[in-house]
């Protein structure tokens, strides 16, 4: 089973994963965590040109490129053989990630960026996408009082963001037998059981 976490800034996702796995494997579930991007040698060097807040000269379509190619490294090394061996996946974001923030965020064609993806990932797609949705005021003031990393993405105005996070919701309405909504404003001890349900309804 391949799972994904997606959210806008401040959503709480990466800090609920660990909580989440080991939830699983007392399932009796073997599970690898991992992110994106990242999750290899290679992805991880993307993810500091990515994110390095000296990059602010990348344009969105170096921006897409980039992240599909660490994606595509990170598929064929390490999801797949995972899945093959009959492990659950956890994703910290995946390809939603690209239509929510380069596709919605940058008004960029989502046909054109389904395509990039489904290149990249092999047509590879998530069994059951977790949206820890939350307000973009809320979330980064979240990020800020956490002392939380800032990124090169985190950087971009409000305006961006609220278009990522509608775009995220857009998403999820449309394909809802794969979306679950976790409303990440209410208690980390909430947002987990409520994440651990929708993993166990789909589970069994």
């Amino acid at each position: 089973m391949f799972i994904t976490l997606e959210g806008p800034e401040g959503s709480g996702k990466t800090s609920q994963i660990p909580a989440l796995s080991a939830f699983i494997c007392t399932r009796g579930y073997d599970v690898l965590v991992t992110r994106e991007p990242g999750g290899t040698d290679v992805g991880d060097q993307i993810r500091e040109v990515l994110m390095n807040l000296k990059n602010v000269s990348i344009v969105p379509r170096t921006e897409i490129l980039l992240f599909q190619a660490a994606r595509a490294q990170h598929v064929e090394e390490v999801i797949r053989p995972a899945l093959a061996a009959g492990k659950v996946v956890i994703c910290d974001r995946f390809g939603d990630s690209t239509l929510a923030y380069q596709g919605y965020g940058h008004d960029t064609d989502l046909e054109k960026l389904q395509y990039l993806v489904n290149y990249a990932t092999g047509g590879l797609r998530p069994d059951l996408t977790l949206l820890l949705d939350i307000p973009v005021k809320d979330g980064l003031k979240r990020k800020v009082d956490n002392d939380s990393e800032w990124n090169r993405l985190d950087a971009y105005a409000e305006a961006f963001h609220r278009r990522v996070r509608q775009g995220y919701l857009t998403l999820a309405a449309a394909e809802p037998e794969r979306w679950a909504i976790i409303d990440a404003t209410r208690d980390k001890k909430q947002v987990q059981k409520l994440m651990q349900q929708a993993v166990l309804d789909r589970l069994s």
